[in-house]
């Protein structure tokens, strides 16, 4: 990362709610977070931490029940005009988990990928907008003459790359990567991980790129964020998380990481995470979002940052 950061998306203790007004479930509590520009911000956590949500209240799909995401400057979150509701539907896109059911199965590619640009009457000419489609598949590496086919003539990755292209053809500045390879098999996952990190060096991207797998997100993000129930417990540069991890929450999740040799692997032993016993004195010494080092964050209280201070020493 450079010196001089541009920061593209804040997002300024972010709170997402569901169910009813007797009955709420906060599936978001007070996140804050920034996204530079051109870089891939990685944000980790198991099933139902709310990693999701977060990306889906970026882009509109889940509304804010509190806090702010301000893009470029400008407040996206509440009410806005249809004017800026257009732009962010442009420079803001989403890749979706499963590449199959996020593909209309009766619609050919060419319409699929041409979507969006549909619904904003942005591509001119209809000769201009096959052109956009087929410039779209060529840089995902599939041909052109794919686009007269349907979803389910293609392989799980092949899928995936016309999600991707669905997105490309909108020219965005900010892309969601919404666990994009966990449906894969893991012969693709590579090339799919390859080809985003080749996309963001070709176009300028920058990558929300949600995971629940450390040791993917490791090799694609300049920063990490992990998820704990709806708040981030540590935040900071990819190897400098790997490397010296001060949430136990943090921990156990690298220690679950498989490792290659089954010698280690059989003898390893996975740390697991009991808030009950991590936590000191919660509720009377509450946790605190703290800066242990420049650009290492973590959440814990007063006893805990002394103890997570005394470990980086």
């Amino acid at each position: 990362m450079k010196n001089k950061k541009e920061i593209l998306l804040e997002v300024k203790n972010l709170i997402v709610e569901f169910g009813s007004r007797k009955k709420k479930f906060v599936a978001v509590n007070d996140v804050s977070f920034n996204i530079y520009k051109g870089e891939t911000f990685g944000l980790v956590g198991e099933s139902g931490s709310g990693k999701t949500t977060i990306g889906r209240a970026i882009i509109r799909i889940n509304p804010a029940a509190g806090g702010e995401i301000i893009y470029n400057g400008k407040k996206i979150s509440g009410k806005i005009d249809n004017e800026t509701d257009k732009e962010l539907t442009k420079k803001i896109q989403m890749i979706f988990q499963d590449p199959m059911a996020s593909l209309n199965e009766r619609a050919k590619v060419d319409y699929i990928v041409s979507e969006g640009l549909y619904n904003l009457k942005n591509y001119g000419t209809e000769e201009n907008r096959k052109k956009m489609v087929e410039q779209a598949l060529l840089d995902v590496g599939l041909l052109p003459e794919f686009a007269s086919r349907f979803p389910h003539e293609f392989s799980g990755g092949q899928r995936q790359r016309i999600g991707i292209a669905r997105v490309l053809v909108m020219e965005p500045e900010l892309v969601i990567a919404d666990e994009p390879i966990s449906a894969l098999d893991v012969s693709i996952r590579a090339q799919v991980i390859n080809l985003l990190a080749e996309l963001q060096k070709q176009k300028g991207l920058t990558y929300l790129f949600i995971a629940h797998d450390l040791s993917v997100v490791r090799f694609i993000s300049d920063r990490i964020a992990v998820i704990h129930k709806g708040k981030i417990v540590e935040l900071a540069e990819s190897e400098k998380l790997f490397e010296n991890p001060l949430h136990p929450y943090t921990t156990s999740l690298l220690s679950a990481i498989p490792t290659p040799n089954p010698r280690i692997e059989r003898n390893k032993k996975i740390e697991m995470y009991n808030p009950g016993i991590s936590h000191f004195d919660y509720d009377k010494n509450p946790p605190v979002w703290t800066e242990i080092e420049p650009e290492h964050f973590v959440l814990g209280n007063e006893r805990e940052i002394k103890a997570y201070k005394k470990q980086k020493q």
